[in-house]
């Protein structure tokens, strides 16, 4: 089964069981820097928005415009039930089609890492292209090289790919990112690399 192909399935089969567990890594203190430095009323696009709790629910509480896109339709059909103030669609992150200059922020909150890793140069430069100069962007990566499978993700197969932080930081920056800050965190006993960049143009 293609790589992409595994992810939108297990997510499908698995979306109630996760969003169950999922809330518990709110990330108060990174959302409420990237919250910090975007206007009022800013249009963000959430990246794998999953159910939409609580990254989705977090935004649009604070009176932003927010669109989230996902691999999984139950996934979606969750996050417009969670947060009926958003809107949502189906698309491939790999290939966003959104016009130049469309968001003033972007999130990807476990996400990323579910995309083969030598596409990540490609999803970065596309990110630049949709946000706007100074657009503000938040997204976790891999702690460290890997790349495999599970057959028992919540039940569910499931594939995950990342290089090493710093080569996700080389990435980030030569796609046009200035740095703002990038750390390990461990959230809900999990480790991932973060990092808050803005949009150089």
């Amino acid at each position: 089964m293609e790589k992409e192909k595994i992810v939108e399935a297990g997510y499908d089969k698995i979306a109630k069981e996760y969003h169950a567990t999922r809330d518990i890594f709110k990330h108060k203190k990174e959302i409420k820097k990237f919250i910090s430095l975007l206007p009022n009323k800013a249009k963000i696009l959430d990246v794998g928005c999953g159910a939409g709790v609580p990254i989705a629910r977090n935004l649009v509480n604070v009176g932003f415009d927010v669109v989230g896109i996902d691999l999984s339709k139950r996934m979606l059909k969750l996050a417009r039930k969670n947060v009926s103030q958003a809107k949502f669609m189906k698309k491939d992150m790999t290939k966003v089609d959104f016009k130049n200059n469309s968001f003033d922020g972007l999130t990807a909150f476990y996400s990323i890492i579910h995309v083969p890793r030598e596409k990540h140069t490609s999803i970065f430069q596309s990110f630049h292209r949709i946000l706007k100069p100074n657009g503000v962007m938040l997204v976790s990566m891999g702690s460290e090289k890997w790349e495999g499978t599970s057959k028992d993700f919540h039940g569910a197969k499931m594939f995950w790919s990342h290089y090493s932080p710093k080569k996700s930081l080389r990435i980030i920056k030569d796609a046009g990112f200035e740095i703002i800050f990038d750390k390990h965190i461990i959230n809900g006993g999990e480790k991932h690399y973060w990092i808050l960049a803005k949009n150089k143009k």
